[in-house]
């Protein structure tokens, strides 16, 4: 390690139990010779973060210990290991989270999202970045530009989502899409359709703010379909060719699939239950093309590109600050709030209080 850390123990927020956090004393890690310290700035709320809060266990994951949460996360590396470039010192990163093996069959095909002994922040019983320091792979923290704050650094994971479910869509110029859900991830993967050259983006959801923000913010028409049905909203017009389904709701679902173009993909996104009823007669008469997404690969690179050329916004979608001992707050947020989008936990603020601000 070429330079030390500020102190020997570290502020951390840990899951103890559902619905109860506890912020401790830790010791500040230490890197191995690939891996660089990191502290903590900025660090995302996820819907899988407030699961595990409310419930302890996402499907097979179950919480059996402490742990800390979050992954989606951006700081600035102040120590390195041995075998990286004592020059990344001071580099403002976001961190992309999980670190793959990198030489089973999946990772050696380029799909290492799906890779088996995949380390992920927050995946029990991994510890997440919640936490004054982290160490993490150097080659799975990625600088950012300085037109690019911390605070959009963390949110490049959900973006990564958009980029990733867009990009197994086939989203082109001239292709229509549908996204349903108006939270982070589909208000993030409307703006990457737009970026990839849809030339339709309609956003559904019931949460007129939410469908607000997506107008602002690019989408070619909104619709709550609290009060209009998708099937009206197509009525006399062709489908989509493209479905992103992120509300994880199993009737938006199904409406989706039944309004989409003949040969268009549905991608699935949001996670509902795990079984899920599908119009398999839309399916197959149609031949839609219907699968899911896990993760991503190879995205941050893309990610900090549109953040940095303007063609994705993410300061709008921040719409609450916490410190680290209000992560309870910050993982509720949008229960009593119906304007919260995403909430931000500082777990180190910049300049001794530290801002969240670059």
């Amino acid at each position: 390690m070429t330079t030390a850390a500020p102190a020997a123990t570290m502020r951390t927020a840990v899951l103890t139990q559902p619905g109860s956090i506890v912020v401790e004393s830790r010791p500040v890690p230490t890197p191995g010779p690939d891996e660089v310290v990191i502290e903590v700035r900025s660090v995302g709320v996820c819907g899988s973060d407030t699961h595990y809060y409310d419930h302890g266990r996402i499907g097979d994951h179950v919480v059996t210990g402490p742990l800390v949460l979050g992954h989606e996360s951006a700081g600035v590396i102040v120590a390195v290991g041995a075998d990286v470039d004592p020059a990344r010192v001071g580099e403002h990163v976001a961190i992309e989270p999980g670190v793959p093996c990198r030489s089973c069959a999946q990772c050696l095909s380029g799909h290492y999202n799906l890779c088996p002994d995949m380390v992920f922040h927050a995946t029990p019983p991994v510890d997440g970045t919640l936490a004054e320091y982290v160490t993490h792979h150097a080659a799975f923290a990625f600088a950012l530009p300085d037109s690019v704050s911390l605070d959009e650094g963390a949110m490049l994971e959900p973006l990564s989502v958009g980029i990733w479910a867009c990009r197994r869509a086939g989203v082109a110029p001239g292709v229509r899409v549908l996204v349903i859900g108006a939270g982070p991830v589909g208000q993030l993967a409307a703006q990457v359709a737009t970026a990839f050259g849809a030339s339709e983006v309609v956003v559904a959801d019931v949460n007129a703010h939410r469908l607000s923000v997506a107008s602002s913010l690019g989408a070619t028409e909104v619709v709550d379909v609290s009060t209009t049905s998708l099937s009206q909203a197509y009525a006399g017009r062709p489908g989509p060719d493209v479905v992103l389904e992120c509300s994880g709701h199993e009737g938006s679902t199904q409406a989706a699939i039944r309004v989409a173009a003949p040969a268009a993909r549905v991608v699935l996104i949001g996670m509902g239950g795990d079984t899920v009823a599908l119009p398999l007669g839309d399916v197959q008469n149609r031949e839609l093309w219907v699968t899911g997404v896990f993760r991503y690969a190879n995205t941050w690179p893309t990610a900090i590109g549109l953040v940095a050329s303007g063609r994705v916004t993410l300061g709008p979608l921040a719409t609450g600050h916490f410190e680290l001992e209000e992560t309870e707050a910050a993982l509720t947020a949008a229960r009593t709030d119906p304007e919260s989008i995403k909430s931000i936990i500082h777990p180190v603020r910049a300049g001794g209080s530290r801002s969240p601000a670059r």
